[in-house]
């Protein structure tokens, strides 16, 4: 049997390692994983990454370091053509690859939803590593143009900060934000703290629908203590360059950052399986597509039944142990067994806030403060793979407690592209040639 993973997402390997081991026995049982990128990235920690508290790097692992026997193909899957089961894939270097299986799983994830609201192609994303250093770098340079201004509304229109969504990307995203301004103001001195304004946008009732009303009400009083201007109920019209419509106007912006919702990956929503009516694979209890036994899928490109029929959200938690539970059917199937349903039992939600603050409600026990942040640490250090990476994590977050995040914007092009920069912005001076006079 020939087991191939779509994805290389923190569900799509979870599967791989624990299926390796369930059939590390079974030498008639390959395992193919197939990622565009060779890392996986662990995104709840992507916020500290983005801040400086965190190597960049350090919130992902290599994909192949954690496999023991599984191939690892690094490429972009284009189709999969389900009557030959056959996946269809391409290298960075257009090299194709044509890879058979018996099962499928399909661990794709999802994108940013840039349909929702018009114009969200005007606003930054997070939602990966890049998307992390491209906010990174647009800040400090927002700040740097700031602190040049003369003057003050150009200034206060830089030092203007939008996030979209105030589910948990966008309220963990704005509370690290918060806190990477207070640390980097001293560079500044030319600025003022209550010169920068962030603006929290939710369109539902309140923020954090994904856990309990009371822990959201205290995020809400952290937020807001810290300059926080929350409007749950707010829906925004358009994203515009450099401003937002509301329904009550316009608001200059230079940051707008869109969380607000995701969609499955286009790949996987192109696979020509049941879905359900926001386009994301229909599986059933066990996580085995409606009209194709021989597919699976998981995570955000996913929609899984709970007992009341109702799909469960996209969350980490959830993916990590939808992940194994899909690797034990796998083996299930591989022995000739039925598959079993899943059944998520939640063992409580967090939300990290910034400045050692977090929420968190464990087996039902409500915490706040720097508890709930150091137990939300902790959990997700250790769902990253590998002793060596988290010691690089805690050196990194054992760093950051004496020293504040530097200020060094990464710039991204080639010499030969700022060379070409600079020689278009020079102006052209008008230089004459001059003859020499060659003695003899």
């Amino acid at each position: 049997m020939h087991v191939v993973v779509l994805g290389g997402g923190f569900g799509g390997v979870a599967v791989v390692r624990r299926l390796e081991r369930l059939v590390r026995r079974r030498p008639d049982v390959r395992i193919t994983l197939v990622s565009r990128e060779n890392f996986t990235l662990l995104t709840p920690l992507l916020f500290e990454a983005c801040s400086g508290r965190l190597e960049l790097r350090h919130c992902a692992q290599p994909i192949r370091a954690v496999l023991r026997r599984a191939r690892f193909i690094e490429a972009s899957v284009d189709t999969v053509d389900v009557e030959r089961r056959i996946v269809r894939a391409t290298a960075s270097d257009g090299t194709p690859h044509d890879v058979p299986y018996h099962q499928l799983v399909v661990a794709l994830g999802g994108s940013t939803n840039e349909r929702l609201i018009p114009g969200s192609t005007h606003a930054l994303t997070f939602k990966t590593v890049a998307d992390a250093l491209l906010l990174r770098n647009h800040l400090i340079a927002q700040f740097e143009r700031a602190d040049a201004a003369a003057d003050q509304d150009a200034r206060r229109g830089c030092l203007r900060v939008v996030v979209i969504g105030g589910g948990l990307v966008g309220v963990e995203l704005i509370g690290e934000l918060t806190a990477f301004a207070d640390d980097v103001l001293r560079f500044y001195p030319r600025l003022r703290r209550d010169e920068i304004a962030f603006h929290l946008f939710e369109a539902g009732p309140r923020i954090l629908p994904e856990i309990d009303a009371s822990l959201a009400d205290t995020a809400a009083r952290v937020l807001r203590g810290r300059g926080v201007d929350i409007q749950a109920g707010t829906a925004v019209r358009e994203v515009a360059p450099g401003r937002i419509r509301l329904e009550s106007g316009a608001l200059e912006a230079g940051t707008v950052v869109l969380t607000a919702g995701i969609v499955p990956n286009a790949v996987a929503a192109a696979v020509p399986v049941a879905r359900d009516g926001r386009g994301r694979i229909a599986v059933d209890a066990t996580m085995r597509s409606r009209s194709h036994a021989d597919i699976w899928a998981l995570g955000d490109c996913a929609s899984i039944p709970d007992r009341d029929g109702k799909p469960y959200p996209a969350l980490a938690q959830h993916a990590v142990r939808e992940a194994r539970h899909l690797a034990r059917n796998l083996a299930a199937v591989a022995d000739g067994r039925p598959p079993t349903a899943f059944v998520f039992r939640s063992l409580g939600s967090m939300a990290a806030l910034g400045h050692t603050q977090a929420v968190a409600r464990v087996f039902g026990v409500r915490l706040t403060g720097i508890v709930a942040w150091w137990l939300r640490r902790t959990y997700y250090l250790f769902q990253m793979p590998r002793w060596d990476r988290r010691l690089r994590i805690v050196l990194d977050w054992t760093v950051a407690l004496f020293f504040r995040p530097d200020i060094t914007r990464v710039d991204l092009r080639s010499e030969r592209e700022q060379t070409r920069a600079d020689s278009a912005d020079r102006p052209r001076a008008d230089v004459r040639p001059v003859a020499v006079a060659q003695g003899r």
